[in-house]
């Protein structure tokens, strides 16, 4: 059998999701091909897997009409952010009393966002998804690709989207290069309860060993960890018993919140920056993970996704209203300068701080200090920052910048 599509996105994570649902106003047929159940109850254990949504992605959220029922689960407003240095005077802290904003972000379960896109994708007649399904093959015509699925069936699309993740299958079917560079770190991620209230503050250590992030979670005395060690320190705290890494992980985290203790199994990723050579070639188009990976240090890895998705979306709908063919690498070049700049700039921001914090160098450490007290002395550099942070500033796409006239769409 086969099925004719305008855009068949592969990958039906949050960021291809969100593209699906903001090609609605476009009158976009669109198909969503995905290799897991999406149709699954979320847990009752909060997921180890969280996303510090920025305010560009929760006015995307509420602009395609899935951020109420985001809200309404296990979610944390969080409004201060407190960042430091070990054994060093180097520290900045953010106050959104005392800040435009009446919080700083939310800290979500990448479950809970996924399960909210979906309800809102089943509800929407122009998406067709194939779900637990996989693509086995992908060959291009002169104005549409041709994709069999394993399952049997076959799509047409005017084009194709790589939203399947960092190890992207359509980015290697097509042979687009990587310029990519391992960053000799692993990430550990889990659940924490503490003795102490985290007080709805994000906080981050930075150490000799890698950043360490207390992100709060729903429950007062719950944060989830961003523990990010070189790859042979994440294996040996990957081996040793609960006790021992709750005692490890207090002692790097200087207590600040006393004793913390496992709520969920420990999850080990290793980090690599990945940076597509190419984000667009004729008939696709690549987003979020399949276009690039970065260091986890600022947790902004989903929200540059999820600008993916809504500049894609806003290019597809400029090129709908002049009657341009959507597939054509020439009239996607837009879409590819965009994204490739504003990923090039996060990229060089995050492995400058990478950079700057890496070692106890003493001449290093001085700088550090000294550039963080003036960050939060400084008139309106801590505002600048946080701006940054937000997702405020940059060439943003209509969906982030705010809520949206329904009826202007």
């Amino acid at each position: 059998m086969m099925n004719n599509v305008d855009v068949a996105v592969i990958g039906g994570g949050m960021v291809g999701l969100t593209l699906a649902l903001a090609l609605k106003p476009l009158g976009l047929r669109v198909a969503v091909i995905e290799s897991q159940d999406l149709d699954t109850p979320i847990s009752n254990e909060p997921d180890s897997r969280v996303s510090a949504l920025s305010r560009a992605s929760e006015n995307i959220f509420r602009n395609l009409g899935v951020w109420a029922e985001i809200e309404a689960s296990r979610v944390t407003a969080y409004q201060a952010m407190e960042v430091w240095e070990q054994d060093s005077f180097a520290k900045i802290e953010f106050d959104a009393m005392r800040m435009s904003p009446s919080n700083l972000g939310y800290i979500a379960e990448n479950q809970i966002i996924t399960h909210a896109l979906y309800q809102q994708v089943k509800r929407e007649s122009h998406i067709t998804l194939f779900s637990q399904t996989k693509c086995q093959s992908l060959n291009m015509g002169e104005s549409e690709a041709w994709l069999m699925l394993d399952n049997g069936q076959g799509l047409t699309a005017k084009l194709v989207v790589g939203a399947d993740g960092a190890n992207s299958w359509i980015r290697k079917q097509q042979d687009i290069p990587l310029t990519h560079w391992d960053y000799g770190h692993t990430a550990i991620v889990a659940n924490v309860r503490t003795t102490e209230p985290h007080q709805r503050i994000a906080r981050q250590a930075f150490t000799p060993q890698g950043p360490l992030a207390f992100l709060p979670l729903h429950q007062s005395h719950l944060s989830s960890i961003v523990w990010s060690v070189d790859s042979q320190k994440a294996e040996r705290l990957m081996s040793v018993d609960d006790d021992e890494f709750e005692k490890s992980l207090t002692a790097e985290f200087d207590a600040k919140l006393g004793m913390s203790y496992l709520q969920s199994p420990r999850r080990a990723f290793p980090l690599t920056m990945r940076y597509a050579r190419d984000f667009v070639v004729e008939r696709v188009a690549l987003v979020g993970d399949a276009a690039h990976t970065i260091h986890p240090l600022a947790g902004q890895g989903v929200n540059l996704g999820l600008l993916d998705a809504a500049a894609l979306a806003q290019e597809l709908a400029s090129l709908v209203d002049k009657g341009k063919d959507i597939g054509s690498k020439a009239n996607l070049r837009q879409y590819e300068r965009w994204r490739k700049a504003e990923a090039a700039k996060m990229i060089a921001a995050m492995q400058g701080f990478k950079d700057l914090f890496e070692g106890d160098n003493p001449a290093k450490k001085l700088i550090r200090g000294i550039g963080m007290s003036l960050a939060g002395q400084l008139p309106g550099a801590k505002h600048e920052i946080m701006n940054r942070a937000l997702g405020l500033k940059g060439e943003l796409p209509n969906l982030a910048k705010g809520v949206l006239d329904p009826n202007a769409r």
